[in-house]
């Protein structure tokens, strides 16, 4: 038997695609940018755990004698103020993108493992073959649903009013690009790995048909 269907070969490339833009999007800060144009913007780029800003002023100080500059990890615990603000830099919505999207990450990651697994070292003749096809399959699947939740809540409030300062002047980074790729690339390689499970099924339940055929026809000559 063909250890891997076409199926499966486009399967693993859509995968690898999947994996990189999904952990790159995870990792990066430029979910949400200011436009690079305008000098006095109080906003430089912000990510799901690491916001930059050129000037933001403390929300807690009516007096604006604190002013927050350059990039920091969202929960640092360095910065005097930086805690105070915290409620400010992740409302609800980020909590959810950040939860939704961490599960995305999560999956394509113990997808990566049966991914190698199966490129690697696994063969038709072994039993659980068709078994660990499925489980990418419905690994990736999942990743996609709670990637797509995360962007998705993003996309809605990511860049509403009263939370970034000048939002008529943010758009969308490419870290939130890259999301969006990696999660459509999940669902695609999910596809992709269900129907290399069915094929591979096929395959096993036809070469047990002549085998069976074959002592059959054997003993009927004799």
């Amino acid at each position: 038997m063909k250890r891997r269907s076409l199926s499966g070969n486009c399967g693993v490339g859509v995968f690898v695609i999947a994996l990189v833009t999904v952990l790159v999007a995870f990792a990066t800060p430029s979910w949400l940018v200011s436009d690079y144009r305008i000098t006095g913007a109080k906003l430089d780029r912000l990510g799901l755990w690491t916001h930059c800003f050129r000037s933001l002023p403390d929300v807690n100080d009516d007096y604006q004698r604190r002013f927050f500059v350059g990039c920091r990890w969202v929960y640092d615990p360095f910065t005097t103020g930086y805690d105070e603000i915290r409620g400010f830099l992740i409302p609800p919505f980020m909590v959810a993108t950040q939860f939704f999207y961490t599960l995305c990450a999560i999956g394509v990651i113990l997808a990566m493992v049966l991914v190698l697994l199966y490129f690697l070292c696994a063969g038709p003749d072994q039993k659980f073959f068709v078994k660990l096809i499925k489980a990418i399959s419905y690994i990736t699947l999942a990743a996609a649903i709670c990637g797509s939740i995360g962007v998705i809540v993003f996309a809605c409030f990511g860049n509403k009013d009263k939370w970034m300062p000048e939002h008529a002047n943010n758009w969308f980074g490419w870290s939130f690009i890259l999301a969006c790729i990696g999660v459509v690339a999940c669902g695609v390689s999910s596809s992709l790995f269900l129907t290399e499970a069915h094929v591979q099924a096929r395959k096993r339940r036809q070469l047990k048909e002549s085998q069976t055929q074959f002592p059959m026809d054997s003993e009927s000559k004799a």
